[in-house]
């Protein structure tokens, strides 16, 4: 598993994201009501809408394109529309706010 740092979670106003680039692999960072990360792989299963342009409402995102609701938990879509995007575990550390996502060496995307 891969530790990587993301930022500070002081860069994302709460219900906002950011973008990081980690080789071929675009992921999104969220930042949920009340401070909670959540990260997920920045591509709509359904047509690749970028879900950091979605609205962020409790634990989804909406995609932007044709508002499909993805769980920011595990990255599943919603029923009635099927599908799944990668999700990663964040850390934050308490003291400095600094962010690092854990990604598994195997994502062929990383580099």
């Amino acid at each position: 598993m891969k530790r990587i740092y993301a930022g500070n979670i002081s860069e994302i106003a709460e219900k906002r994201s950011r973008v990081i680039r980690i080789g071929s692999l675009e992921i999104a960072i969220f930042k949920l009501s009340g401070g909670t990360i959540k990260a997920i792989e920045n591509r709509c299963p359904h047509k690749a809408g970028k879900l950091s342009e979605g609205i962020v409402c409790d634990q989804h995102v909406f995609c932007p394109l044709h508002d499909w609701k993805i769980n920011l938990q595990n990255g599943q879509v919603q029923a009635p529309d099927e599908g799944c995007v990668t999700s990663f575990q964040v850390e934050v550390d308490a003291a400095s706010g600094e962010m690092y996502l854990h990604i598994a060496e195997a994502n062929s995307l990383v580099s």
